[in-house]
């Protein structure tokens, strides 16, 4: 490789405006609002019960699956999570693809393991962008 060619993992995204990489603030606020929403359904689900943020509950991993299901469905459905969409981001498939139900439960599983998306590279993909070939860009 050249000094001149950018690594393999660099994508040529624009700088700014649509298709530019999304900040990390509203990434960040996108899965805050997307926990917030697995954390409603999870309580909704068990009737109100609120032994869903107890750690001692039989119910405590409901949340984490409730995001899970909630995010992978939306990605795949609508192209980005409700909290990206919300603020207006989106996942998107550098080969120009529509984002499928198998990228959509691998890249979201990385998610949930945390360790994934603080590794990134100069562009802002994580390992879970780099693994399922996406990144999240802004819309508006």
């Amino acid at each position: 490789m050249s000094p001149n060619q950018p690594p393999a993992t660099d994508v040529q995204l624009p700088e700014r405006g649509p298709g530019s990489p999304g900040s990390w603030p509203r990434r960040i606020a996108a899965l805050l609002l997307d926990w917030l929403a697995g954390n409603l359904v999870a309580f909704i689900v068990t009737g109100g019960n609120s032994g869903v943020w107890d750690a001692q509950s039989d119910v405590f991993w409901l949340p984490l699956v409730c995001w899970y299901v909630l995010v992978v469905l939306s990605t795949t459905v609508s192209g980005g999570s409700l909290g990206q969409l919300m603020l207006g981001l989106r996942v998107a498939h550098l080969g120009g693809r529509r984002i499928n139900l198998l990228v959509a439960a691998v890249r979201t599983l990385m998610i949930a393991l945390v360790i994934p998306p603080l590794v990134f590279t100069r562009d802002g993909r994580g390992l879970h962008d780099l693994a399922s070939n996406t990144a999240v860009v802004t819309i508006r």
